[in-house]
This record gives structure tokens, C-alpha cells and sequence, in this order.
């Protein structure tokens, strides 16, 4: 029997220039030229990250890392530094790699790697879009939710002589470069005329990685609670969790988020038993406010973090009125396990485009409301995956209609205002809600409702902006959208969605274009993005620079009509439709 050859699990990176064969046709020296510099950012970044290059072939790099963080980090990394690279290049002249991102186990020999694993990174290369990365299921589940980056599931990959099809997923990059001038104001900050804070994810001590989502969801009801307040700026949980996992100075995060104070702190948990500590920290002295330790019974969390936010708001000197009182210290739910369920579905696999993902949120939160039927928060998280249901009907396995959605989203936002009268998110859902049906007045009126409950909670801003700009308001929308943004500084680019809308809607053109653009840059498969710039550039008759967005609407939606992508909008002013129908219509779009 011949002796088995020696074998390891490894991240497996593999690399390769799209369209490389055109450029060096085109003109070999300089492409050679760049290329050659090309391969040495990249051959740097993979050392810089822990990473090993096995091997290059001719304009591909194959090369391996022991941990997928290490290895997704460095691909992110070089898509970032060559794009800024090729900033200056024209179209034809940029060399853009493709990423492929694998874990499995390879054979080892003569300090190479072989095996089906690696021929799996190479498919997956194959699949990215230029200047992009494309990563395994393998890759997607190892890294949970450890970087702040964006993951857009592909379905089942059928791929040249891989037996089985790949689940596959594209990584949605943060760009580096600069926003755009009618954005670039909300990243240099002044601190605000109120007292301003950033809490950081506290870390989970357990020493068990599946508790992450434990020491996560205390962080996110801290922050939750918080942000109820009227005079306190508290930042979104977008922007902190971009700290998680790293060791950063207090001061760091005071400039990058435009805060004075920072909480950070750690959770413990083991059976039934927690400790729980915080410390509240002035960034601009370095002076520790207040610090405290909690050794308590698992039941007792929810006391724990009340009594975090009361210290906070005494050591910050923050004036509460009544109303603030009641709706801060609402735990919400008294059962742990319903909580737990709510945190494993939580926020990001709610708001997820894959369907996957999706069912298993929407199990979990039934799982929740089953434990307890009056946890208000559980039902506006279901509400909100109904809401996608009617709106993206590849997701809706288990919805008869869009009406059968828009009913059950209805009666999710009904039973948590049952369960809390004064839960902000359900009367955001029924601003939607309402939208969704046409009823305008009545949008507007549950929109301006979730603002006064909770006037700096950035998620609740930007849903209710949206439908402020759609019901006649873009000034008070276009408000709403900056205190998001300040609130949220590396916030989505759903915000900048929603800018873009209300530049166009107050004829800001300029500035609605620039939004736009950046958000195609940082999600670019949104249709909306497109449509909006689409439509602009008919509106100004820049048929040239309408060419791009609509071979990417055309790209997205391949049976795409105005007729079909107009009935599917609400705006209270019909001239507003009229409008953004002619400049789709000019831009050369079909009936």
C-alpha cells in the first residue's frame, strides 16, 4: 500500500488579472511593466498578513494562510491598494485581479499544494467579479461576522471540472478612497454640543467562539437603550463593531467616530453564571470615568445592562425627561432564551439577501415569540423580513403573495406595539407598511412617531428618511439622513441611497449623481442605485454617461421595462414619477 501523502488544512488564496491577454495584446511592455509591480503589492500583502505564496504562473498567484481572517483581510487589502492604483488608469489600461478564497485540506509536496480544495479557489477566482473576491461556503461560515465587509450568496455554482456544484459568495468591499464631495462633510467631525459616546463590542472571555453572539447582543442593548436618548449622540452599532476583535486606542476611535466618551468592557459566560465588566472612558484625558465589575445569574443580564445605562447617564450628567425613563429601562423580554434566539437572528441575518440565512432568522424569531409572545423587538425583526418578502420575491419560500406578506407585516408591527407602545422600530415597520400600500398621510405620521421615540437610533433614521423623501418631504428626509450619518459613521450605502434620493428630489443633481456613484462603488448590485442615475443622466441628456447604468440595470434585471420597474414605486407626487419615467425613457431604457 503506498504510504498517503501529507496533508493539512489551509486557507488556499488564488489570484489571477482579468482580461490579460487583451492588455498584453494591446501593449506588452507597459502591461508587463505593471503587472510586475502589481505582483509585489500583492506578494507584500500576502508576507504582511501571515500568508505564504506558494507560487506564481505567468499573471497568477497561488498562495496559503493558516486562518481565514488572515487570508479574507489580505484579499480585501489588495483589492483596496491596486484599486487606488488604477484610479488614474482609463478603463482599458487598469490590471484587475480576481480573488478566489477557499479552507479545505490540500496535499502537501515539494512545497507546492495540490488537491480538489485548490482547484476550488481557482473556480472561485473565476467567479469574481474584476477587482473583486469571491469566497467559498466553507470561508463564509468560518468568518461569521468578524470583519466589517458585506457578503452577497451567489446560489449553487455549477464550475469546470469540480464535480459538485460551490455555494459561492461575493465579498462586498469598503472602498478607501475619498466619498464624493456631497457626502465627504460627515467624516471629519467636530464633537457635538452634547455629550457623545462609541461603545465598543465588549469581548466575549468565554473562551468559546460560539458566544460571540452573547457579549454581541449586550453591546447592541447598551447601545439600543442609548439611543433613545434626545441629548446624547450614541453611534450606531455599524460603526463600533468595525472594532471587533481589535486592540484599539480610545483616542483612535474619539477622532474616527467624532466621540468624547467611549465604553468598552468584557462578558464571561459559563452555565448559568456571567461577569459582565464595563468602564467608561473620557478619550479626550484617558481618565477612567467609571468602572464596575458584575458577577451575577444568567437571569440577571438584563438587570446588568440597565444598570450600565443608568451609570452611564449619571456619569455623563444627562437630563431624562419621563417619557425617556419608561422607554429606556423596557428590558424588552425577561426570558433569556427568547433573547438569545432574537441575537442569533439578529439585525444582519434579518436584513441578509440570502435566502438561507434568511429562513433561519425568521425560525429563530419564531422560535423567540414562542417563549415569549410579547417580545416587541422579536416582532419587528419578523415584520422586517416580511417586508423583504414583498419586495424581493426570490426570498418569500414560504409566502403565498406579496399581499399575504404585506399582511403578516402588518400584524408583526401591531403586536409590538401591543407588547410596547413606545417601540420606535414598529412604528418605523409601519411607515413602511404604509408606504407599501400608498397611504402616504399615514406613512408620514408613523415615520415623524419612530423619529420623536428615538431620535439618534441611525438604523431608524435611515429607514424613515426613505419614506419622509417618498411622501413629500426631501428637506426634513435629507436632515435625517446627515444625523444617521453622524450617528453612523461607517454607515451603509443604503444612506447614501437614500441621499442620493434626496438630492434629486430638492434638484441637486450634482450632488444626487456623486451620492449615487459612491453607493454603486460600495453595493453594486442594487438596482435602485442605477435606475436613480439612469434616469438622471436622461434628465440632463448625458446619454454617454447613461450608457454605464444601463447596461448594469439591463446587467441586474434582463427583462427590465420602465412600465413594470414604475409600478413597483411609491411616491405621493405623481410629477415626481412622470419625471423619473421620462429620464428612463431618454436614457434609452425599453418600454
Amino acid at each position: 500500500m503506498d504510504e498517503r501523502l501529507p496533508r493539512k488544512l489551509a486557507v488556499i488564496l488564488y489570484a489571477d488579472v482579468a482580461d490579460y491577454s487583451r492588455l498584453t495584446g494591446e501593449d506588452e511592455d507597459a502591461t508587463h511593466r505593471r503587472l510586475s509591480e502589481y505582483l509585489d503589492l500583492v506578494s507584500n500583502s500576502i508576507s504582511k498578513h501571515q500568508g505564504k505564496v506558494i507560487h506564481y504562473a505567468g499573471d497568477a498567484v497561488l498562495a496559503d494562510f493558516s486562518t481565514v481572517i488572515n487570508a479574507l483581510e489580505c484579499a480585501t487589502s489588495i483589492q483596496n491598494n491596486l484599486s487606488n492604483r488604477n484610479q488614474d488608469l482609463s478603463d482599458e489600461r487598469k490590471i484587475q485581479f480576481r480573488i478566489g478564497i477557499n479552507l479545505g485540506e490540500v496535499i502537501v509536496d515539494r512545497d507546492d499544494i495540490y488537491g480538489n480544495d485548490v482547484n476550488v479557489a481557482a473556480r472561485l477566482e473565476s467567479l469574481a467579479d474584476p477587482g473583486g473576491v469571491c469566497i467559498s461556503d466553507a470561508v463564509r461560515t468560518a468568518i461569521g461576522n468578524k470583519l466589517p465587509l458585506a457578503y452577497e450568496f451567489m446560489g449553487e455554482q455549477s464550475v469546470k471540472n469540480i464535480k459538485d456544484p460551490i455555494r459561492a459568495y461575493q465579498v462586498r468591499l469598503q472602498p478607501k478612497e475619498p466619498l464624493p464631495a456631497a457626502v465627504s462633510d460627515f467624516q471629519e467631525f467636530d464633537l457635538p454640543d452634547k455629550p457623545s459616546i462609541a461603545v465598543l463590542p465588549f469581548s466575549n472571555m468565554s473562551g468559546d467562539p460560539e458566544q460571540e453572539y452573547f457579549s454581541d447582543g449586550i453591546t447592541e442593548d447598551i447601545i439600543t437603550a442609548l439611543s433613545k436618548i434626545k441629548n446624547l449622540l450614541v453611534i450606531a452599532r455599524n460603526s463600533t463593531f468595525t472594532y471587533k476583535g481589535k486592540s484599539v486606542d480610545v483616542r483612535q476611535v474619539s477622532r474616527e467616530q467624532g466621540v468624547r466618551y467611549v465604553l468598552e468592557g468584557s462578558v464571561r459566560k459559563a452555565g448559568n453564571h456571567i461577569r459582565v465588566t464595563a468602564q467608561l472612558i473620557d478619550a479626550m484625558t484617558g481618565h477612567h470615568i467609571w468602572a464596575e465589575r458584575y458577577d451575577r445569574e444568567l437571569n440577571d443580564i438584563f438587570a446588568v445592562q440597565d444598570d450600565i445605562v443608568r451609570e452611564i447617564v449619571v456619569a455623563l450628567d444627562v437630563e431624562l425627561n419621563e417619557g425617556e425613563q419608561a422607554r429606556i429601562w423596557s428590558s424588552g423580554t425577561a426570558n433569556v432564551k427568547a433573547w438569545e434566539c432574537v441575537r442569533l437572528g439578529s439585525y444582519n441575518a434579518v436584513y441578509s439577501v440570502n435566502p438561507e440565512v434568511k429562513l433561519q432568522a425568521k425560525a429563530l424569531l419564531e422560535k423567540a415569540l414562542e417563549l415569549d409572545p410579547s417580545y416587541a423587538i422579536a416582532w419587528v425583526m419578523l415584520g422586517w423580513i416580511y417586508q423583504q418578502y414583498v419586495d424581493v420575491a426570490s426570498l418569500a419560500r414560504d409566502c403565498n403573495s406579496p399581499e399575504t406578506a404585506l399582511a403578516s407585516m402588518l400584524d408583526c408591527a401591531h403586536k409590538a406595539l401591543a407588547a410596547d407602545p413606545s417601540c420606535a422600530d414598529a412604528y418605523g415597520l409601519l411607515a413602511m407598511y404604509h408606504l407599501e400600500i400608498k397611504a402616504f398621510d399615514q406613512a408620514k405620521d408613523m415615520a415623524e412617531k419612530a423619529i420623536s421615540l428615538a431620535p439618534n437610533n441611525a438604523h431608524n433614521l435611515g429607514e424613515v428618511s426613505m419614506v419622509l423623501n417618498k411622501t413629500g418631504n426631501p428637506q426634513r428626509a435629507l436632515e435625517l439622513q446627515k444625523r444617521a450619518m453622524r450617528a453612523c459613521p461607517m454607515y451603509r450605502p443604503g444612506f447614501l441611497r437614500g441621499l442620493g434620493l434626496s438630492y434629486y428630489l430638492l434638484g441637486q443633481l450634482d450632488s444626487a449623481i456623486s451620492a449615487f456613484k459612491k453607493s454603486i462603488a460600495r453595493e453594486s448590485e442594487y438596482l435602485s442605485a442605477h435606475t436613480n442615475l439612469a434616469s438622471i443622466f436622461g434628465e440632463l441628456g448625458k446619454l454617454e454617461e447613461a450608457k454605464e447604468p444601463v447596461r448594469e440595470i439591463l446587467r441586474l434585471a434582463p427583462d427590465f421595462s420602465i412600465k413594470a420597474y414604475m409600478k413597483g414605486l411609491s411616491f405621493s407626487d405623481p410629477e415626481i414619477l412622470a419625471r423619473m419615467e421620462e429620464g428612463l425613457r431618454k436614457a434609452g431604457l425599453p418600454e
